[in-house]
Protein backbone atom coordinates (compact mmCIF):
# COMPACT_ATOMS: atom_id res chain seq x y z
CA UNK A 1 0.00 0.00 0.00
CA UNK A 2 1.13 3.49 -0.76
CA UNK A 3 2.86 5.02 2.20
CA UNK A 4 1.14 8.22 3.42
CA UNK A 5 -0.26 6.83 4.48
CA UNK A 6 -13.51 -23.83 5.07
CA UNK A 7 -16.40 -23.01 3.60
CA UNK A 8 -19.62 -22.33 5.50
CA UNK A 9 -22.30 -22.03 2.82
CA UNK A 10 -25.28 -21.06 4.96
CA UNK A 11 -28.28 -18.79 4.55
CA UNK A 12 -28.36 -19.35 0.81
CA UNK A 13 -32.01 -18.39 0.56
CA UNK A 14 -31.28 -15.04 2.20
CA UNK A 15 -28.36 -14.46 -0.15
CA UNK A 16 -30.48 -15.14 -3.19
CA UNK A 17 -33.21 -12.82 -1.98
CA UNK A 18 -31.03 -9.91 -0.90
CA UNK A 19 -28.48 -10.03 -3.71
CA UNK A 20 -30.60 -11.08 -6.66
CA UNK A 21 -29.02 -14.53 -6.94
CA UNK A 22 -32.51 -16.05 -7.16
CA UNK A 23 -32.43 -15.06 -10.82
CA UNK A 24 -28.88 -16.32 -11.36
CA UNK A 25 -30.11 -19.17 -13.51
CA UNK A 26 -29.47 -19.15 -17.24
CA UNK A 27 -29.98 -21.98 -19.68
CA UNK A 28 -30.92 -24.23 -16.78
CA UNK A 29 -27.67 -23.46 -14.93
CA UNK A 30 -27.70 -22.38 -11.32
CA UNK A 31 -25.16 -19.64 -10.60
CA UNK A 32 -26.11 -19.31 -6.92
CA UNK A 33 -23.64 -20.10 -4.15
CA UNK A 34 -25.29 -23.48 -3.59
CA UNK A 35 -24.62 -24.47 -7.21
CA UNK A 36 -21.86 -26.81 -8.33
CA UNK A 37 -20.38 -24.19 -10.65
CA UNK A 38 -19.72 -21.81 -7.79
CA UNK A 39 -18.64 -24.40 -5.22
CA UNK A 40 -16.05 -26.10 -7.42
CA UNK A 41 -14.52 -22.78 -8.40
CA UNK A 42 -14.56 -21.51 -4.80
CA UNK A 43 -12.88 -24.66 -3.50
CA UNK A 44 -10.19 -24.45 -6.18
CA UNK A 45 -8.73 -21.48 -4.29
CA UNK A 46 -6.25 -23.15 -1.96
CA UNK A 47 -3.76 -22.24 0.73
CA UNK A 48 -1.14 -24.27 -1.11
CA UNK A 49 -1.43 -22.31 -4.36
CA UNK A 50 -1.46 -18.95 -2.61
CA UNK A 51 1.65 -19.90 -0.67
CA UNK A 52 3.49 -21.30 -3.70
CA UNK A 53 2.92 -18.16 -5.74
CA UNK A 54 3.70 -15.76 -2.91
CA UNK A 55 7.02 -17.40 -2.09
CA UNK A 56 7.98 -16.72 -5.72
CA UNK A 57 6.50 -13.21 -6.11
CA UNK A 58 8.06 -12.04 -2.84
CA UNK A 59 11.36 -13.89 -3.16
CA UNK A 60 14.74 -12.17 -2.99
CA UNK A 61 15.07 -12.94 -6.71
CA UNK A 62 12.45 -10.25 -7.41
CA UNK A 63 14.60 -7.66 -5.61
CA UNK A 64 11.64 -5.95 -3.95
CA UNK A 65 9.79 -5.28 -7.24
CA UNK A 66 10.40 -1.55 -7.37
CA UNK A 67 8.68 0.22 -10.26
CA UNK A 68 10.33 -0.41 -13.63
CA UNK A 69 13.17 -2.53 -12.25
CA UNK A 70 14.43 -5.87 -13.50
CA UNK A 71 13.00 -7.57 -10.42
CA UNK A 72 9.53 -6.18 -10.97
CA UNK A 73 9.61 -7.20 -14.63
CA UNK A 74 10.71 -10.70 -13.61
CA UNK A 75 7.77 -10.93 -11.23
CA UNK A 76 5.47 -9.81 -14.04
CA UNK A 77 6.85 -12.48 -16.35
CA UNK A 78 6.10 -15.13 -13.72
CA UNK A 79 2.55 -13.84 -13.28
CA UNK A 80 1.93 -13.97 -17.03
CA UNK A 81 3.29 -17.51 -17.19
CA UNK A 82 0.75 -18.49 -14.57
CA UNK A 83 -2.12 -16.83 -16.44
CA UNK A 84 -1.10 -18.72 -19.56
CA UNK A 85 -1.10 -21.98 -17.60
CA UNK A 86 -4.64 -21.19 -16.36
CA UNK A 87 -5.80 -20.50 -19.90
CA UNK A 88 -6.61 -16.89 -19.05
CA UNK A 89 -5.71 -14.51 -21.87
CA UNK A 90 -5.44 -10.74 -22.22
CA UNK A 91 -7.86 -8.14 -23.59
CA UNK A 92 -7.92 -8.41 -27.38
CA UNK A 93 -7.84 -4.64 -27.76
CA UNK A 94 -4.57 -4.51 -25.84
CA UNK A 95 -2.82 -7.21 -27.87
CA UNK A 96 -0.81 -8.56 -24.93
CA UNK A 97 -0.89 -8.76 -21.14
CA UNK A 98 1.04 -5.50 -20.91
CA UNK A 99 -0.17 -1.93 -20.75
CA UNK A 100 2.92 0.23 -20.90
CA UNK A 101 3.04 3.11 -18.42
CA UNK A 102 5.51 5.65 -19.85
CA UNK A 103 8.25 7.11 -17.73
CA UNK A 104 7.13 10.64 -18.54
CA UNK A 105 3.71 9.90 -17.02
CA UNK A 106 5.23 9.00 -13.65
CA UNK A 107 6.80 12.23 -12.46
CA UNK A 108 7.66 12.40 -8.76
CA UNK A 109 9.38 15.00 -6.64
CA UNK A 110 12.58 12.98 -7.15
CA UNK A 111 12.25 12.85 -10.94
CA UNK A 112 10.67 10.43 -13.35
CA UNK A 113 10.25 6.74 -12.65
CA UNK A 114 11.45 4.21 -15.24
CA UNK A 115 8.97 2.97 -17.81
CA UNK A 116 6.89 0.16 -16.37
CA UNK A 117 3.84 -1.97 -17.13
CA UNK A 118 0.41 -2.76 -15.83
CA UNK A 119 -0.47 -6.42 -16.36
CA UNK A 120 -3.99 -7.22 -17.54
CA UNK A 121 -5.65 -10.65 -17.75
CA UNK A 122 -9.23 -10.99 -18.94
CA UNK A 123 -12.20 -13.32 -19.11
CA UNK A 124 -15.00 -12.20 -21.43
CA UNK A 125 -18.56 -12.36 -20.14
CA UNK A 126 -20.99 -14.83 -21.67
CA UNK A 127 -24.13 -12.65 -21.58
CA UNK A 128 -23.11 -9.07 -20.80
CA UNK A 129 -19.57 -8.85 -22.18
CA UNK A 130 -19.62 -5.06 -22.36
CA UNK A 131 -20.11 -4.79 -18.59
CA UNK A 132 -16.91 -5.22 -16.61
CA UNK A 133 -15.85 -6.17 -13.08
CA UNK A 134 -12.29 -5.15 -12.20
CA UNK A 135 -10.31 -7.04 -9.55
CA UNK A 136 -7.12 -5.12 -8.85
CA UNK A 137 -3.90 -5.23 -6.87
CA UNK A 138 -0.54 -3.55 -7.25
CA UNK A 139 2.45 -5.79 -7.82
CA UNK A 140 5.20 -3.25 -7.18
CA UNK A 141 6.92 -2.70 -3.85
CA UNK A 142 9.79 -0.49 -2.65
CA UNK A 143 12.78 -2.43 -3.94
CA UNK A 144 16.21 -2.92 -2.39
CA UNK A 145 17.90 -0.45 -0.06
CA UNK A 146 21.56 -0.64 0.94
CA UNK A 147 21.68 -4.22 -0.30
CA UNK A 148 18.64 -5.29 1.74
CA UNK A 149 15.61 -6.63 -0.15
CA UNK A 150 12.21 -5.32 0.90
CA UNK A 151 10.20 -8.35 -0.23
CA UNK A 152 6.70 -6.89 0.14
CA UNK A 153 5.05 -10.24 0.83
CA UNK A 154 1.97 -8.62 2.32
CA UNK A 155 2.33 -5.29 0.51
CA UNK A 156 1.14 -6.27 -1.99
CA UNK A 157 2.31 -9.76 -2.79
CA UNK A 158 -0.75 -11.00 -0.91
CA UNK A 159 -3.13 -9.05 -3.14
CA UNK A 160 -1.22 -10.07 -6.25
CA UNK A 161 -1.52 -13.80 -5.59
CA UNK A 162 -5.15 -13.41 -4.48
CA UNK A 163 -6.06 -11.87 -7.84
CA UNK A 164 -4.25 -14.68 -9.63
CA UNK A 165 -6.11 -17.36 -7.65
CA UNK A 166 -9.45 -15.66 -8.25
CA UNK A 167 -8.73 -15.57 -11.98
CA UNK A 168 -7.91 -19.28 -12.00
CA UNK A 169 -11.14 -20.02 -10.13
CA UNK A 170 -13.26 -18.08 -12.62
CA UNK A 171 -11.49 -19.81 -15.51
CA UNK A 172 -12.21 -23.23 -13.99
CA UNK A 173 -15.86 -22.25 -13.68
CA UNK A 174 -15.84 -21.18 -17.32
CA UNK A 175 -14.37 -24.52 -18.41
CA UNK A 176 -17.16 -26.25 -16.47
CA UNK A 177 -19.76 -24.21 -18.35
CA UNK A 178 -20.25 -21.51 -15.73
CA UNK A 179 -18.30 -18.63 -17.22
CA UNK A 180 -19.12 -15.23 -15.75
CA UNK A 181 -22.00 -13.39 -17.39
CA UNK A 182 -20.13 -10.10 -17.16
CA UNK A 183 -16.52 -9.71 -18.20
CA UNK A 184 -13.79 -9.66 -15.58
CA UNK A 185 -10.49 -7.78 -15.76
CA UNK A 186 -7.71 -8.95 -13.48
CA UNK A 187 -5.64 -5.80 -13.18
CA UNK A 188 -2.15 -5.76 -11.68
CA UNK A 189 -0.93 -2.19 -11.53
CA UNK A 190 2.52 -0.72 -11.21
CA UNK A 191 3.81 2.39 -9.46
CA UNK A 192 1.40 2.31 -6.53
CA UNK A 193 4.07 2.87 -3.93
CA UNK A 194 5.26 6.04 -5.66
CA UNK A 195 1.82 7.60 -6.12
CA UNK A 196 -0.85 5.24 -7.54
CA UNK A 197 0.63 5.77 -11.00
CA UNK A 198 -0.41 2.55 -12.71
CA UNK A 199 -4.06 2.79 -11.75
CA UNK A 200 -4.06 6.48 -12.58
CA UNK A 201 -2.71 5.67 -16.03
CA UNK A 202 -5.32 2.95 -16.56
CA UNK A 203 -8.14 5.26 -15.47
CA UNK A 204 -6.98 7.85 -18.01
CA UNK A 205 -6.31 5.25 -20.71
CA UNK A 206 -8.88 2.55 -20.00
CA UNK A 207 -8.91 -0.55 -22.16
CA UNK A 208 -12.64 -0.79 -21.44
CA UNK A 209 -14.87 2.28 -20.99
CA UNK A 210 -15.13 3.34 -17.37
CA UNK A 211 -18.86 3.92 -17.83
CA UNK A 212 -19.15 0.17 -18.50
CA UNK A 213 -17.12 -0.72 -15.42
CA UNK A 214 -19.53 -2.03 -12.79
CA UNK A 215 -17.14 -2.09 -9.83
CA UNK A 216 -13.53 -2.38 -8.74
CA UNK A 217 -12.62 -4.80 -5.96
CA UNK A 218 -9.15 -3.73 -4.85
CA UNK A 219 -6.93 -5.98 -2.75
CA UNK A 220 -3.98 -4.35 -1.01
CA UNK A 221 -2.48 -6.23 1.96
CA UNK A 222 -4.65 -9.15 3.10
CA UNK A 223 -2.07 -11.58 4.48
CA UNK A 224 -1.43 -10.33 8.03
CA UNK A 225 -3.13 -8.84 11.06
CA UNK A 226 -2.51 -5.58 12.86
CA UNK A 227 -1.99 -5.09 16.59
CA UNK A 228 -5.59 -4.04 17.14
CA UNK A 229 -6.94 -7.27 15.63
CA UNK A 230 -4.23 -9.74 16.57
CA UNK A 231 -5.52 -13.29 16.23
CA UNK A 232 -8.93 -12.23 14.93
CA UNK A 233 -10.62 -13.49 11.76
CA UNK A 234 -11.31 -10.12 10.15
CA UNK A 235 -10.70 -7.86 7.19
CA UNK A 236 -11.01 -4.11 6.84
CA UNK A 237 -13.44 -3.09 4.10
CA UNK A 238 -13.22 0.49 2.89
CA UNK A 239 -15.48 2.43 0.53
CA UNK A 240 -17.98 -0.35 -0.22
CA UNK A 241 -21.05 1.89 0.13
CA UNK A 242 -19.46 5.17 -0.82
CA UNK A 243 -20.82 5.01 -4.36
CA UNK A 244 -23.20 2.04 -4.26
CA UNK A 245 -25.13 0.86 -1.22
CA UNK A 246 -25.77 -2.40 -3.09
CA UNK A 247 -22.07 -3.23 -3.15
CA UNK A 248 -21.77 -3.20 0.63
CA UNK A 249 -24.87 -5.40 0.99
CA UNK A 250 -23.53 -7.87 -1.57
CA UNK A 251 -20.16 -8.10 0.17
CA UNK A 252 -21.76 -8.52 3.60
CA UNK A 253 -24.05 -11.29 2.38
CA UNK A 254 -21.16 -13.02 0.60
CA UNK A 255 -19.30 -12.93 3.90
CA UNK A 256 -22.23 -14.44 5.82
CA UNK A 257 -22.50 -17.22 3.27
CA UNK A 258 -18.82 -18.12 3.43
CA UNK A 259 -16.43 -17.54 6.35
CA UNK A 260 -18.32 -14.91 8.33
CA UNK A 261 -15.21 -12.84 8.96
CA UNK A 262 -15.40 -9.71 11.05
CA UNK A 263 -15.86 -6.90 8.54
CA UNK A 264 -14.13 -3.97 10.17
CA UNK A 265 -15.23 -0.53 8.95
CA UNK A 266 -12.87 1.52 11.13
CA UNK A 267 -11.28 3.24 8.11
CA UNK A 268 -14.46 3.45 6.04
CA UNK A 269 -14.56 7.22 6.12
CA UNK A 270 -12.94 9.67 3.71
CA UNK A 271 -12.29 11.95 6.67
CA UNK A 272 -10.46 9.34 8.72
CA UNK A 273 -7.05 10.79 9.68
CA UNK A 274 -5.22 7.87 8.00
CA UNK A 275 -7.05 8.69 4.74
CA UNK A 276 -6.93 5.08 3.58
CA UNK A 277 -9.81 5.65 1.17
CA UNK A 278 -7.38 7.70 -0.91
CA UNK A 279 -4.26 5.57 -0.48
CA UNK A 280 -4.62 2.61 -2.81
CA UNK A 281 -5.55 1.97 -6.42
CA UNK A 282 -9.31 1.77 -5.98
CA UNK A 283 -9.39 5.53 -5.63
CA UNK A 284 -8.51 6.06 -9.29
CA UNK A 285 -11.75 4.22 -10.10
CA UNK A 286 -13.80 5.89 -7.38
CA UNK A 287 -12.94 9.37 -8.57
CA UNK A 288 -14.53 8.38 -11.89
CA UNK A 289 -17.68 7.24 -10.03
CA UNK A 290 -16.96 3.53 -10.35
CA UNK A 291 -18.13 1.76 -7.15
CA UNK A 292 -15.25 0.25 -5.21
CA UNK A 293 -14.47 -1.96 -2.23
CA UNK A 294 -10.97 -1.98 -0.76
CA UNK A 295 -9.89 -5.07 1.23
CA UNK A 296 -7.06 -4.48 3.70
CA UNK A 297 -5.51 -5.98 6.83
CA UNK A 298 -4.20 -2.87 8.56
CA UNK A 299 -0.81 -1.27 9.23
CA UNK A 300 1.28 -3.90 11.00
CA UNK A 301 4.77 -3.83 12.45
CA UNK A 302 6.45 -5.10 9.24
CA UNK A 303 4.81 -2.58 6.92
CA UNK A 304 7.44 -1.18 4.51
CA UNK A 305 10.21 -3.05 6.33
CA UNK A 306 12.51 -5.83 5.11
CA UNK A 307 10.71 -8.15 7.55
CA UNK A 308 7.56 -8.19 5.34
CA UNK A 309 8.47 -11.70 4.16
CA UNK A 310 6.46 -14.74 2.97
CA UNK A 311 7.13 -16.77 6.12
CA UNK A 312 5.20 -14.21 8.20
CA UNK A 313 1.96 -14.47 6.21
CA UNK A 314 -1.13 -15.99 7.82
CA UNK A 315 -2.01 -18.24 4.89
CA UNK A 316 -5.32 -19.62 6.23
CA UNK A 317 -6.54 -16.05 6.76
CA UNK A 318 -5.24 -14.96 3.35
CA UNK A 319 -7.20 -17.90 1.92
CA UNK A 320 -10.46 -16.88 3.60
CA UNK A 321 -10.14 -13.27 2.53
CA UNK A 322 -9.40 -14.33 -1.05
CA UNK A 323 -12.50 -16.54 -1.11
CA UNK A 324 -14.58 -13.64 0.21
CA UNK A 325 -13.46 -11.39 -2.64
CA UNK A 326 -14.12 -14.20 -5.13
CA UNK A 327 -17.66 -14.68 -3.79
CA UNK A 328 -18.37 -10.96 -3.98
CA UNK A 329 -17.04 -10.85 -7.54
CA UNK A 330 -19.12 -13.92 -8.49
CA UNK A 331 -22.31 -12.18 -7.44
CA UNK A 332 -21.37 -8.93 -9.17
CA UNK A 333 -20.55 -10.79 -12.37
CA UNK A 334 -23.65 -12.99 -12.48
CA UNK A 335 -26.55 -11.04 -10.97
CA UNK A 336 -29.31 -9.97 -13.42
CA UNK A 337 -28.76 -6.22 -13.09
CA UNK A 338 -25.57 -4.28 -12.55
CA UNK A 339 -25.33 -2.46 -9.26
CA UNK A 340 -26.51 1.13 -9.22
CA UNK A 341 -24.42 4.18 -8.45
CA UNK A 342 -26.50 5.84 -5.77
CA UNK A 343 -23.81 7.56 -3.70
CA UNK A 344 -21.52 10.50 -4.10
CA UNK A 345 -17.75 10.38 -4.33
CA UNK A 346 -15.79 12.46 -1.84
CA UNK A 347 -12.63 13.87 -3.30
Amino acid sequence: MKNLKYLGLVAVAAFMQSCGTSSNVAGGKNYAVNGDGFKKAYNSITVEDLKKNLYIIASDEMEGRDTGTKGQKKAGEYMISQYKSYGVSFPKALGSYYQTVPSEFMKTRNGQLPESENILAYIEGSEKPDELIVISAHYDHIGTKNGVVYNGADDDGSGTVAVMEIAEAFQKAKKAGYGPKRSILFLHVTGEEHGLWGSDYYSKNPVFPLENTVADLNIDMIGRDDAENRGKQYVYVIGSEMLSTELKKINEQANKDTHNLILNYKYDDPNDPDRLYYRSDHYNFAKHNVPIAFFFDGIHEDYHKPTDTPDRIDYPLLHKRTQLVFTTAWELANRPERIKVDGKNTR
